[in-house]
């Protein structure tokens, strides 16, 4: 894309008044920088991709009010991880980040497997075992 065809449609970023770094060419066809507003497209795919996380952050709260699932799925959604970031994250395997899951193989977790959730979502250890999908 040539400089003067970078985007400058209304996003997020220009209701912020933030521009977005991009790269183009030049009038000598040599590669160089510009400022964007926004660009249509791109802002509709953000906007999908962010309602459905916002949809997931709040099943996981009904999940958790419901008793299907325990805090750290909620957590998980709102800090936009999966099971494999999360397991990165803590260093335990998938399968076993996802038993954790469950309400009742997280009631019995010790205090230094709740200390590494807590720690990964930035809380502590009474915020997570305390939230109740409020």
């Amino acid at each position: 894309m040539k400089k003067e065809e970078i985007p400058q449609d209304e996003s997020n970023l220009s209701k912020s008044n933030v521009k977005e770094l991009c790269y183009a060419t030049d009038e000598n066809g040599n590669y160089t920088t510009g400022l964007s507003t926004g660009w249509e497209p791109k802002t509709i795919a953000l906007e999908n991709s962010i309602n459905a996380i916002n949809e997931r952050i709040e099943e996981a709260k009904q999940d958790i009010k419901s008793g299907k699932a325990s805090p750290i799925v909620y957590f998980m959604e709102l800090h936009r991880m999966d099971w494999i970031t999360l397991a990165d994250y803590v260093g335990m395997w998938k399968w076993r980040v996802k038993r954790h899951a469950k309400p009742a193989v997280f009631k019995k977790l010790n205090q230094k497997i709740l200390q590494k959730y807590a720690d990964t979502f930035q809380i502590s250890v009474a915020e997570l075992t305390n939230y109740k999908g409020a």
